[in-house]
């Protein structure tokens, strides 16, 4: 399979280019400068574009079978997250192809059953991730509103964080994912495996799903 990932070179995005090497996919990784091409994991064909300019990314994708978005502004630019996205939302759409979309978990319910949201709960995110946690809520609305292409929107757990691979994941929907022991966490790594589970065995068309360890 030909798959195109667009923020190659972030935290989530690297993973997911070497888990999708490492099941012997070709693997264009998109990045935004020449400077960041020396970043891309070995084996991926490097690609430098920016993602907001969707005639070049839509021909971009016309060479692949499926698209995936990793991309996450840096802090301070939380707001260009809905932007990019709909311009890889257009392309995707334009040149007919699948798109999974690194998410948030913003949108999430509650697993307490008091209607609240990872977003709208009291306390639980920390100040200095409500502008991207505001940011994927808005994102994840998009989406919705995008009837055009075939997406599919994975959301994180509470904590994504560098780790091992261990192949094991739980898949959910739509409410944060929460272990027995009170935890709701994944590593990047069983993160990229569930992604590129997803692109090799669609199951989700235009809705979300969520995994945690």
């Amino acid at each position: 399979m030909k798959i195109i990932v667009f923020g190659a070179r972030g935290d989530v995005g690297s993973r997911v280019v070497k888990e999708a090497l490492s099941r012997h996919h070709a693997v264009t990784g998109v990045v935004r400068n020449e400077r960041q091409v020396s970043t891309l994991p070995d084996g991926a064909t490097p690609q430098v574009a920016d993602a907001a300019a969707t005639a070049v990314i839509r021909e971009m994708m016309a060479e692949h079978d499926v698209a995936i978005s990793a991309i996450r502004p840096p802090d301070g630019q939380e707001d260009a997250l809905v932007p990019l996205t709909r311009s890889i939302l257009d392309a995707a759409a334009n040149a007919a192809k699948r798109v999974v979309i690194v998410g948030g978990a913003a949108s999430l319910k509650m697993p307490d059953n008091s209607g609240n949201t990872v977003l709208t709960a009291p306390d639980f995110l920390p100040d200095s991730v409500v502008p991207i946690a505001r940011a994927c809520q808005a994102q994840y609305e998009l989406c919705l509103s995008e009837g055009r292409a075939a997406w599919a929107y994975l959301c994180p757990p509470a904590m994504l964080t560098p780790g091992v691979r261990t192949g094991h994941y739980r898949r959910g929907n739509d409410a944060l994912l929460v272990s027995p022991e009170g935890t709701s966490a994944i590593s990047m790594e069983d993160f990229a495996v569930a992604l590129i589970d997803e692109v090799e065995t669609p199951l989700h068309v235009r809705a979300r799903f969520t995994v945690a360890a």
